[in-house]
């Protein structure tokens, strides 16, 4: 059996430039572990011939990709912009407006009806993430207009996004039709959900009531991108499955010279948690349209890994970019790289020595423990595995969160399980039997069938000793192969 080569899980999203099954599978052998779907984009119908793609890839490949459904939630975005990109010029004036009409050099539509009454003198407009700049100099409310100025151009094309800094947005985060999006996906079998624009724990709790009222249970990635979210992320962190560090639109909600130390807390709270966390915009940007990165991206990769997130994402790199395939290589080459440096890191003494502090003020858990324990017994022995037999996938997580030098090999009868453990650092995951009840059998069946340890090496099994109690890991044992 083939290992992938670094154990940062790699997140693509798929677009035009990656709308076949030959580049997918592609991507899935240059490093992609997880297929995403950006909803804000594009039809129904072409995300299902997507999905179809990916599926289809699976197969003759012979492995699992998982798909994460990105659910646009209620981002600004401009309208059409006709015969775009046009080009906006530092210095000039350009209108904006609600009215339903095409876009040109003069005057952009905007998909928001209280933009006028959210805007006030000199406020600040970003579009397409900030890289483009303007400032209010008029509003015009008889004519439904807003005068800016641009402070800096640059290319804009038809529905990007627009950011209004520190102002409340006047959009419910979950939306109805958000909702149809959710369900559409459960009708095509996909479990893992991107939440957008996530401001409180709530938001999480309604989409995961929904899935159940319809018979199933999901797995989701709250995307913090707003001032709110950073402000109640203790109360979604424990609601939620993942995260996702959205830097794009975060960096124009808040002062951008902050994101480095937000992006470092946030890493660091979801790592406490057991949640997996992903690190996402515009790492490898320059790879768009350049068959190399610059300096500074590959060192904002090496740094969000050594940092502890879980996961890195492409987006536009893979979706409409000139080198997808390059592009998800060069992400795994960095990984390989900085991985193979990271005990020189200090990142488990450090977790640890946070997780130690927590427990002053709250009674640690058993599987926080064991979990500490195993990580650094895994050290000590130099244990060629980590085999964690699991229902739900949290004994991994909280293995995972410490970033051992092993794999960590995941065993449960839950296919949708062993999808979401795809974001989890080091974690590959097998689905077994349910109905065999000798976890430590069918497990050391599996490792010779497949020829995975060798006479001499050290294992480590965690286990519950109480049978049918899901999250009841309570021991470990450090395994001798015969």
């Amino acid at each position: 059996m083939k290992f992938p080569e670094s154990k940062t899980k790699i997140v693509c999203t798929l677009g035009p430039a990656s709308h076949n099954k030959k580049i997918i599978k592609k991507l899935a052998l240059a490093g992609m572990k997880v297929a995403r779907l950006n909803l804000a984009h594009d039809t129904v119908d072409y995300h299902r011939e997507t999905l179809k793609y990916v599926r289809e890839a699976e197969k003759e490949l012979g492995i699992s990709i998982p798909v994460m459904m990105d659910i646009p939630g209620p981002k600004i975005r401009i309208g059409e912009i006709e015969n775009g990109p046009i080009i906006l010029k530092k210095g000039y004036t350009i209108r904006l407006t609600t009215r339903n009409i095409k876009g040109n050099e003069s005057v952009i539509p905007v998909d928001y009806k209280p933009l006028i009454k959210s805007v006030k003198q000199n406020s600040l407009i970003y579009l397409y993430d900030g890289f483009i700049q303007l400032r209010v100099k008029d509003i015009q409310e008889d004519k439904d207009e807003i005068i800016c100025q641009i402070m800096t151009g640059g290319k804009l094309d038809s529905h990007k996004g627009l950011n209004l800094p520190h102002t409340k947005i006047l959009l419910n985060p979950i939306r109805e039709q958000d909702l149809k999006l959710i369900a559409l996906g459960l009708q095509e079998g996909v479990t893992i959900f991107g939440i957008s624009f996530v401001e409180k724990a709530d938001d999480i709790i309604k989409v995961k009531k929904f899935a159940r009222e319809k018979g199933k249970e999901i797995f989701t990635v709250a995307k913090i991108e707003r001032e709110e979210a950073l402000n109640n992320i203790d109360e979604i962190l424990q609601v939620t499955d993942a995260i996702m560090i959205a830097r794009g639109d975060l960096g124009v909600q808040v002062a951008i010279e902050d994101i480095p130390v937000i992006q470092k807390r946030l890493i660091n709270q979801a790592n406490l948690m057991s949640r997996p966390v992903i690190t996402a915009t515009q790492m490898l940007v320059s790879m768009t349209d350049h068959i190399r990165p610059t300096r500074s991206e590959v060192t904002d990769v090496a740094n969000a890994i050594l940092d502890g997130t879980d996961a890195t994402m492409l987006s536009e790199e893979t979706a409409i970019g000139q080198f997808p395939v390059e592009t998800t290589r060069m992400m795994t080459d960095i990984a390989i790289s900085t991985e193979r440096e990271y005990r020189n890191f200090n990142h488990y003494s450090s977790l640890c020595g946070n997780l130690r502090y927590s427990f002053q003020r709250q009674k640690p858990t058993v599987e926080d423990i064991i979990s500490m324990h195993t990580m650094e017994s895994s050290q000590i022995i130099r244990a060629k595995y980590i085999l964690t037999p699991t229902e739900s996938g949290n004994t991994a997580r909280r293995i995972s969160r410490f970033k051992p030098y092993c794999w960590i090999l995941a065993f449960t009868p839950n296919p949708e399980v062993a999808s979401f453990l795809a974001f989890s650092y080091g974690v590959i995951s097998f689905v077994i039997d349910r109905n065999k009840h000798d976890w430590y059998s069918r497990i050391m069946d599996l490792l010779k069938e497949k020829n995975l340890a060798k006479k001499g090496e050290y294992l480590i099994l965690t286990e519950g000793t109480i049978k049918k109690k899901t999250g009841g890991t309570d021991s470990m044992r450090i395994i001798s192969v015969d």
